[in-house]
């Protein structure tokens, strides 16, 4: 009898086993269904490698002494959060932004950019370009590719992720944020502003670069 009642109790227990083993697969493959497909910040890529190609431009101080107006501008060829290749070649007159994600200067400037691109008012003929820089992960609003999720930025606009040592941002001459580089057609520095532009302003500098 003592042997039957121990055979009984192991049968028990493996069922017992066996069902918690279920459970727990079935747990696990709800909890990949529900995360598949989507892209958390972990798998993006918040830093990039940056090559810069051609002189840097002078740091920027003002717009009514800025002596980088009419240098060539170099081209910078990095990566996006996802890994996707982003250039500022020359060819097509374009509009540089570099944004930190903890500058309130830029966390106020970010909306205004995407209502000006939604309402249709960017001059058509220019690309707009986006680089995130200054990114540290200790500083608030980390990561840059949440909040510009968040913000719903222009899917159309190529962001670029800056290196660690804020090579991009070195090669503009940034020294604020936001911080905006005009490059005309021909790849020349046409303007550099810095701080927050009314979309008003941003639009009558482009005309002017567009002719």
């Amino acid at each position: 009898m003592a042997n039957s009642s121990r055979g009984r109790n192991t049968q028990t227990t493996w069922i017992i086993g066996a069902v918690i083993g279920v459970v727990i697969a079935a747990a696990a493959i709800v909890a990949i269904s529900s995360t598949g497909g989507e892209e958390t910040a972990s798998d993006l890529q918040q830093f990039g490698s940056i090559e810069v190609v051609g002189e840097p431009l002078p740091q920027f101080t003002s717009e009514e002494s800025d002596t980088a107006i009419g240098m060539m501008a170099p081209v910078v060829n990095g990566t996006g959060f996802t890994g996707n290749a982003v250039s500022t070649s020359h060819g097509t007159p374009m509009l540089i932004v570099f944004l930190a994600h903890w500058c309130p200067h830029c966390q106020r400037e970010v909306p205004l950019l995407v209502e000006w691109e939604k309402s249709g008012a960017v001059p058509a003929g220019i690309d707009v370009i986006a680089v995130t820089t200054g990114t540290d992960p200790a500083n608030p609003n980390y990561p840059p590719s949440d909040w510009l999720a968040r913000e719903q930025f222009p899917a159309l606009w190529p962001v670029m992720t800056d290196s660690k040592t804020f090579e991009a941002g070195e090669a503009y001459g940034l020294q604020g944020y936001p911080y905006f580089v005009l490059v005309d057609a021909e790849g020349k520095v046409a303007k550099r502003m810095s701080g927050e532009i009314p979309m008003e302003q941003l639009t009558q500098e482009i005309q002017a670069v567009l002719g």
